[in-house]
């Protein structure tokens, strides 16, 4: 049995292709035992509370853009983590924006971490490492 069957996925969320291809190949050179799932919108994000529920393995960590199409990120974070059982899982803010406010609002609603993108390859290199370290070996889950 192959044991990369258990490894629960990664959820990313993210709209801009450039940045989709940035995290992918980052992922993708680092080897993470981690499929990762994309939704390229808020809809699609909100959907996988339905596949999740249909018995999809539920996600490690969701890494998070907020600047979303048809729903923003922190109204997917709001709805995430006022859901009664995935609020639990931990949610990573994964964005260019700077504002104080969405900074704010983000730890307001739960979030469990805030991360700007890094422009050059070799820092989201850096990033996607730390990532997959903290939240998909060493954090512990609650089952």
């Amino acid at each position: 049995m192959n044991a990369a069957i258990n490894v629960p996925p990664i959820l990313l969320v993210e709209d801009n292709p450039m940045d989709l291809d940035l995290t992918l190949r980052a992922f993708s050179k680092k080897k993470f035992s981690n499929q990762v799932h994309v939704a390229r919108d808020g809809e699609e994000a909100l959907a996988f509370i339905h596949r999740w529920d249909s018995g999809e393995t539920v996600p490690a960590v969701i890494l998070l853009d907020i600047n979303l199409p048809k729903v923003n990120g922190l109204e997917v974070l709001r709805q995430l983590k006022g859901h009664p059982v995935y609020r639990r899982i931990p949610v990573v803010v994964l964005t260019s924006s700077r504002e104080d406010r969405d900074l704010k609002t983000a730890y307001d609603l739960g979030v469990n971490s805030y991360i700007e993108k890094p422009v050059s390859f070799s820092k989201f290199m850096e990033v996607a490492e730390q990532i997959e370290l903290y939240w998909c070996v060493l954090n512990e889950r609650p089952r």
